[in-house]
């Protein structure tokens, strides 16, 4: 696997922006890396994207130099695998309720002894077996970046022993979910999310995790990033709703009806 370029910037105590592609859409991919995004979240949670278009979708991230991130919906290590072998790397398991879960994770990603990921050289991700098994294997362990997302009652209930887990490189905050588990659905600059959310940053910062969050503008970002988080996300679809209504709107305003 080749130089993890999201993990070094992190690691550097930079600021990464990244946005979530749900559409099955190889272009959306690539012309945000050529707009300058650090890297992408191929999802395949909230989305209809196959095996097949994402490792498409892979190969357009790293046509533009940036770093690809799979978000499975299923914390299996026969799921996750397929990503991993197709080119990801980097992971964002959502639904993290217990140091279990995201000790599976870890399981799936790396290879042993660190974890249990089956050994498969000839994957387009150990250039069909061109790289050396014993090197594949190390830069695979070194690059790979992972990361979980509490977003539930029993995430928050749970959350010092899914922060600590061995292995994980980086807790993830979703702002929407946790909006939900705690009774104001959507509101995601609500008191109760940012407190919330807040009480769990020092923690993740003292485990030697790097938190990130989802943000839908300037403002949210600032805010969350003057709290310690660098590793910061936006949605494509909500960039496309945004541009699409201020040219509708834009243009309306200035023809005849």
């Amino acid at each position: 696997m080749k130089k993890n370029t999201l993990k070094e910037k992190l690691l550097q105590n930079k600021t990464v922006l990244g946005a979530f592609v749900s559409t099955p859409s190889p272009s959306t991919v690539e012309m945000l890396g050529w707009l300058g995004m650090d890297y992408v979240v191929i999802d395949c949670e909230h989305s209809v994207t196959d095996y097949e278009t994402a490792e498409n979708m892979i190969r357009a991230a790293e046509l533009t130099n940036i770093t690809p991130i799979v978000r499975a919906g299923l914390n299996l290590q026969q799921n996750i695998q397929r990503y991993l072998d197709a080119g990801v790397q980097g992971v964002l398991i959502p639904l993290i309720n217990n140091s279990d879960d995201a000790k599976r994770v870890v399981d799936s990603c790396k290879y042993p002894p660190i974890g249990k990921r089956g050994l498969f050289s000839t994957s387009r991700t150990g250039k069909y077996g061109i790289t050396p098994i014993v090197d594949h294997v190390k830069t695979s362990n070194d690059e790979m970046f992972v990361a979980v997302q509490i977003e539930t009652l029993d995430g928050i209930n749970n959350q010092d022993s899914i922060i600590n887990t061995e292995g994980v490189d980086s807790v993830f905050l979703g702002p929407g979910d946790l909006s939900s588990v705690l009774g104001v659905h959507g509101q995601v600059t609500h008191e109760k999310v940012k407190n919330t959310m807040e009480s769990m940053i020092p923690k993740i910062i003292k485990a030697g995790k790097i938190p990130g969050t989802l943000v839908a503008d300037g403002d949210q970002a600032k805010y969350w990033n003057d709290r310690g988080i660098n590793f910061l996300i936006g949605g494509a679809n909500k960039f496309l709703l945004n541009g699409s209504k201020q040219f509708i709107d834009d243009v309306k305003s200035k023809t005849k009806s």
